[in-house]
């Protein structure tokens, strides 16, 4: 018997999705219960939600790119600290090709558009469940060198503050102080500046912005 078939007959699944759009929720939680057998699906309206996730693990996250607040390509890291080995996958109503690089560099197993349909996106997420992770994909993708290497990473202006404030040595909470945004707000920043910069610490970040420039 396949892999894949004996992966989804045999086990119960656990899928969460992230999306801030009731709707789309529960249409694609129709979706998953049509597709896949024994499946549990939880749900979540924000990243912050999501993180607060009890129980046991979920088996794959389905993501949203552009909730509200924490967007999903800044709380990206913060899923992948809460369950290292959870795939991701991305969704989207827009699919640039900018957009998808930027995903699957910061570790989504896979990234799908909301435009597709309920075939593609089920065998989307049953390739994701059964293909296996290449353990230093990541850490080579973060190393201070592979970001010497490549062009100057592209920050919004909320990220350059968050920078600033992160180099000068200040903590979460110190920087959602100054910013007027939460601590949760802040660590999605964070996360996602270590994953534009491709570096795992903020010391690393720190390097890093001094050699792209990104601070005085």
């Amino acid at each position: 018997m396949p892999l894949q078939y004996f992966v989804f007959e045999m086990h119960s699944l656990r899928c969460l999705i992230v999306d801030d759009h009731a709707l789309f929720r529960s249409g694609l939680c129709l979706v998953l219960q049509a597709g896949l057998p024994n499946v549990e699906v939880l749900e979540a309206a924000s990243m912050e939600q999501a993180v607060r996730v009890t129980g046991e693990p979920p088996d794959l996250v389905l993501l949203d790119v552009q909730l509200q607040g924490v967007n999903g390509l800044e709380g990206l890291g913060l899923l992948q600290q809460r369950w290292p080995n959870v795939p991701v996958v991305m969704l989207s109503s827009l699919v640039e090709p900018d957009t998808i690089a930027l995903a699957l560099s910061r570790g989504a197993r896979a990234f799908v558009s909301k435009g597709d349909t309920s075939a593609r996106i089920i065998e989307v997420i049953k390739q994701s469940l059964v293909q296996p992770i290449a353990p230093n994909d990541r850490k080579r993708s973060r190393t201070p060198s592979a970001v010497a290497a490549s062009q100057s990473p592209r920050l919004t202006p909320r990220q350059c503050e968050v920078l600033d404030l992160l180099c000068q040595g200040l903590p979460n909470k110190m920087i959602a102080r100054r910013l007027v945004v939460s601590e949760f707000t802040v660590r999605g920043h964070v996360q996602a500046i270590l994953g534009l910069l491709g570096v795992s610490s903020r010391s690393q970040a720190t390097f890093a912005a001094r050699q792209h420039k990104l601070i005085g």
